[in-house]
């Protein structure tokens, strides 16, 4: 049994819902004919339009969608996530979310989901959330390291191409030698994650990719992964 995490650094149907090339894909990894797929907008506090755009794309798709508030009257969380193929986590304060998340032992029911062999995905807090640590930009005034939920390791990065300051961010936390290396995923690409380890980049916009930042011999490097263009 294979466990999945597609982690996208930015775009989708948030943006978009012209081509839903990564959604089709995230699907495509269900063993289910028509996946029950439930969409987790916590780090925008439940934001109401966002929802709609999650069901306007995905009732285009051959699944069966529905979503989780928290702040609202909450339904059974484990019930829910136990009926579910395919978990996707929209964007936001990645901080705020985990905190939420915690609170209600969500995090929990999530890996325990995960170790079940259900897909876990999203976008931005959605991407890094899964990580051991991510880079965020839940404080206003600055980006910084987050400890995440730990499901798989390293430490990740989104929008590393789409927003200024991410990549020297990342860059010179690496030379300075306070990580050892990041996941850099750009904007319309995902890295999917297969038992645990990097398998692909996904390439769903105009040749993004996804590259493992290090230092080799004394020089930062930005690796990139194999990638499919979707």
């Amino acid at each position: 049994m294979d466990k999945n995490i597609v982690a996208i650094g930015g775009g989708g149907f948030g943006r978009s819902a012209e081509n839903l090339k990564i959604e089709k894909y995230i699907l495509n990894l269900s063993k289910s004919e028509k996946p029950n797929i439930c969409f987790i907008p916590t780090a925008t506090g439940d934001n109401d339009i966002y929802k709609l755009n999650f069901y306007k794309s995905f009732s285009k798709l051959q699944c069966n969608p529905s979503h989780i508030d928290f702040f609202k009257r909450t339904i059974d969380l484990e019930e829910q996530i136990h009926t579910q193929d395919v978990i996707y986590v929209g964007g936001g304060n990645t901080k705020s979310m985990l905190a939420v998340w915690k609170e209600w032992g969500f995090d929990l029911i999530l890996k325990k989901a995960y170790n079940s062999g259900k897909v876990m995905s999203g976008v931005s807090a959605g991407a890094i959330c899964w990580f051991e640590k991510g880079i965020t930009d839940s404080y206003k005034n600055n980006l910084s390291i987050l400890n995440c939920l730990n499901f798989v390791n390293g430490i990740s990065c989104p929008h590393y191409d789409e927003e200024a300051s991410r990549r020297p961010y990342v860059e010179n936390l690496i030379k300075e030698g306070t990580i050892n290396s990041c996941i850099g995923i750009q904007g319309s690409s995902a890295l999917h994650l297969k038992n645990g380890k990097p398998f692909c980049s996904l390439n769903f916009g105009d040749n993004r990719s996804t590259y493992l930042v290090t230092m080799r011999n004394s020089r930062l490097l930005n690796i990139p992964y194999e990638s499919i263009n979707l």
